[in-house]
């Protein structure tokens, strides 16, 4: 775990609490899923399934929605019967040091609240 990237592992370590969930990591425009929950959201929501590389002997997989539209995604995921947790960026992207996240939100179908 010595190469991986900071970024990454960071998102190892947020996943790691977050182990029922997909997590959708806020990557500027866009969030971001890794690994088995890209693998997953690909496949469910036909979406195209890319990589990245973080350090380790392999790209991980990777897929991603543009952060305006991630309500529509969610929602589609929720129908399907996941769990989603939003990993939001907390401060502004700075040259020298890793942009500070956290899941601000574990959204489930009980949670959820329809507009009427």
């Amino acid at each position: 775990m010595d190469k991986i990237s900071p970024m990454m592992r960071h998102y190892l370590e947020v996943k790691a609490k977050y182990k029922d969930t997909i997590l959708m990591y806020r990557l500027g425009d866009f969030y971001e899923m890794f690994f088995d929950d890209a693998v997953t959201v690909s496949r469910e929501l036909e979406l195209t399934l890319t990589g990245r590389d973080c350090g380790l002997e392999e790209r991980a997989p990777m897929c991603g929605v543009p952060y305006h539209a991630v309500d529509v995604y969610v929602s589609r995921l929720l129908a399907k019967g996941y769990k989603v947790a939003i990993c939001e960026q907390l401060s502004e992207p700075g040259k020298s040091k890793l942009v500070d996240r956290d899941v601000v939100r574990v959204i489930t179908a009980g949670t959820v609240m329809e507009d009427t």
